[in-house]
């Protein structure tokens, strides 16, 4: 599928509770303990991204935190005033080899 018309496309959500559940069903699990797991490991993400730690998962692709520089930005509606954007740090995910590979059926 081109680009223009993935872009266009309806984009359908998964939400945290749609995963759990789906988990659950496969392997034959309670949601609750799914849901413990699920967030332990979230949790985790959020704790060592938030120490500078970079997350590696093979094949999957990398979480790390990176520091955007200041810049300048324009608001489309008064683009003659200049507005400040202050550098700050953020999240950067790349994706691994077999994730971007998947991408190719669609």
């Amino acid at each position: 599928m081109e680009k223009s018309k993935l872009n266009s496309a309806k984009k359908k959500t998964s939400t945290k509770i749609q995963l759990i559940n789906t988990i659950a069903k496969d392997k034959n699990l309670e949601p609750k303990d799914v849901h413990q797991i699920v967030q332990a490991f979230l949790d985790q993400i959020t704790f060592n991204l938030s120490k500078g730690k970079r997350l590696e998962f093979r094949e999957f692709g990398v979480f790390e935190v990176v520091k955007r520089k200041q810049k300048v930005g324009r608001n489309p509606k008064k683009a003659e005033i200049p507005i400040i954007i202050p550098a700050r740090a953020t999240v950067k995910f790349t994706q691994g080899k077999k994730l971007r590979n998947s991408f190719k059926s669609i």
